[in-house]
């Protein structure tokens, strides 16, 4: 593949815009972008995904972890490897609806990623945080979840910066797999 890309642009029928780049698919966002798995509706039973998983088995429901009142599991749309969300099981959609139980064990089972994601894949650096609000970027809105997104020194190259595309070194099933075992207690 590499031996034949030039540094000459070369013309790519139905592709848009010419350029020396091969096209790396991912057709698997598109679910994401279509909105699948989305609630309908506010409420819990309007098709929650994060009331849905608790449900599961930790392998089918990518559940690293479960606290008494929070759980840990993997992003199924990750922005990096091990990208994954501390979620409360309650169903609320913002941060000051959570009891101050919540808010301990979400703060505890943040810490616990953190080391998790450092045993396992050493990474160097976190990207934690919250989008309140459709406005402010929350894809499911309904249901708090706090982002833990691990982060390498150099991880930002051409693929997401000119590819527009992250490659995932991966399957989320080894990932759930080395996270779990990586989990302290």
């Amino acid at each position: 593949m590499l031996a034949r890309m030039t540094s000459e642009p070369e013309q790519q029928i139905g592709v848009g815009t010419q350029d020396a780049f091969q096209r790396l698919w991912t057709p698997h966002r598109m679910a994401y972008i279509q909105g699948e798995n989305k609630p309908t509706g506010p409420g819990a039973d309007d098709g929650c995904p994060f009331c849905t998983i608790p449900a599961k088995s930790d392998e089918d429901g990518l559940v690293i972890a479960r606290g008494e009142k929070v759980y840990a599991v993997l992003n199924l749309y990750p922005y990096n490897g091990g990208h994954l969300m501390i979620v409360p099981f309650r169903h609320v959609a913002d941060y000051t609806e959570l009891d101050g139980s919540e808010t301990t064990e979400l703060a505890e089972f943040t810490k616990r990623s953190m080391t998790a994601l450092r045993t396992a894949s050493g990474a160097h650096g976190f990207n934690i945080g919250m989008n309140q609000g459709t406005v402010a970027g929350a894809g499911i809105a309904a249901h708090l979840h706090q982002h833990v997104v691990p982060r390498w020194g150099g991880d930002t190259n051409f693929m997401p910066v000119v590819g527009h595309t992250k490659v995932l070194p991966q399957l989320l099933a080894d990932t759930r797999k080395m996270l779990a075992a990586a989990w302290p207690a």
